[in-house]
């Protein structure tokens, strides 16, 4: 399976308001009608994920489009997700970082199931090293999402950073 994700509406679903470059927004993927949809929320309007959210983040809109972070090799993102397989105590942010090579279709979700203790477990498949890996899904509270989210960014904002700058330039590596 492939999922199509799209980009940030740069509007709020709950009031319509158009968010300001610099302004932190939250997003959350639903299924409706068999297809992935991604809703943006201001941060005054958001409530939470729904029930039926499938994943969600916080993001923040760049001030300008030379602000906009340059993304970090994807084969060192990959080596880190695979690193993270050996440590259970960091099973959230590979969940997380699982989303993120998803949405960059560097791993492509196959099939979701449950494990024998009723977990359920994402089947991830990795057209680029032609491997499969089983991710339990996580359930975030609030305030642990915010601080995997920034670690997240950092962790990329270095990578990006440790990037000479014509090896960004229309990577696709």
């Amino acid at each position: 399976m492939e999922y199509d994700i799209q980009r940030c509406s740069r509007r709020c679903a709950a009031t319509g308001r158009e968010l300001a470059p610099g302004e932190p927004y939250y997003s959350v993927l639903v299924e409706q009608g068999g297809t992935l949809q991604r809703v943006d929320y201001s941060v005054e309007a958001w409530t939470g994920p729904p029930e039926t959210a499938i994943g969600c983040w916080r993001g923040c809109l760049p001030a300008s489009d030379r602000d906009r972070p340059q993304p970090p090799p994807n084969e060192r993102l990959l080596q880190i997700f695979e690193e993270l397989q050996d440590e259970p105590r960091r099973a959230d942010f590979r969940y997380l970082l699982a989303l993120l090579l998803v949405r960059r279709r560097l791993l492509r979700l196959e099939e979701q199931r449950r494990d024998t203790e009723g977990r359920e477990i994402l089947i991830l498949y990795c057209p680029r090293r032609d491997a499969t890996y089983h991710v339990p899904t996580v359930s975030l509270e609030p305030s642990r999402a915010e601080v995997l989210q920034a670690e997240l960014g950092r962790l990329l904002a270095g990578l990006a950073q440790d990037t000479p700058p014509h090896a960004r330039q229309g990577s696709t590596s």
